[in-house]
């Protein structure tokens, strides 16, 4: 399960090119030398993957909770659902129904910051930068959140996000070096249509995760079962 979070990165760094790319554009990146600049653009990258790190202890806190009062089962085909449901149901549909204008402010003001500190050329800039990048709003990162929550462990939730964050950065950085963004349509096209797919396979697995089948890896018997059965045998 882990390890889907990496490839939704990796499938998804497109998307992330077209939503996060202006902001990599406009990194005072020292085009003049090369060692610099690949430091700079790795103390950004730093700074994303501390924000999704932070973002997936977050979730993984409550994830946890909700596995301390039982709830680890129903709350993984729930959210393996939702996963399915936001592929399915229209865009239009949803963004009728926008619950995130509350958050507007809080997002004006990263960007001011974010405005800010583009115009400074300090190293700890860059991971400032990165770091509040990784907290702008985004589809992709939703998702990888919500398998952040059914995981109900702090340490794998942190590192699901964390790998999403990593399967973006091949892209992220050959977009920062070549200064444009991807304009293969073919291929960008193709692209976009797989993400959909492997959003519903991670909800698939997620449900079958919460049914408890006995599958090894994929669906696990829960630990309470196991529990009881051994107490049974003795």
């Amino acid at each position: 399960m882990l390890f889907s979070g990496f490839i939704l990165g990796l499938l998804g760094s497109l998307h992330c090119a077209g939503m996060c790319g202006p902001i990599a554009f406009m990194l005072p990146l020292d085009h003049e030398n090369h060692l610099k600049k690949f430091f700079q653009i790795s103390l950004y990258h730093l700074g994303r993957l501390l924000a999704y790190s932070s973002i997936g202890l977050f979730f993984g806190l409550i994830g946890k909770s909700l596995h301390i009062f039982g709830l680890q089962q129903g709350l993984s085909v729930s959210i393996g659902l939702l996963m399915i449901l936001l592929v399915i149901i229209p865009p239009s549909l949803i963004m009728k129904y926008n619950f995130s204008k509350p958050i507007y402010k809080i997002i004006a003001t990263l960007k001011n910051v974010l405005g800010k500190e583009l115009k400074k050329k300090t190293p700890d800039t860059f991971l400032t930068i990165g770091f509040l990048n990784g907290f702008l709003p985004c589809g992709l990162v939703y998702i990888a959140i919500f398998g952040a929550i059914a995981l109900g462990n702090i340490v794998e939730s942190s590192l699901y996000i964390l790998l999403f964050g990593l399967g973006t950065i091949p892209l992220m950085t050959a977009v920062v070096y070549s200064g444009y963004l991807f304009k293969g349509k073919w291929i960008r096209k193709h692209i976009q249509k797989v993400i959909p797919v492997f959003v519903i396979i991670i909800g698939l697995l997620f449900v079958l995760r919460g049914m408890g089948l006995g599958i090894p890896y994929v669906s696990p018997k829960p630990i309470t079962e196991i529990v009881s059965a051994s107490m049974e045998c003795h």
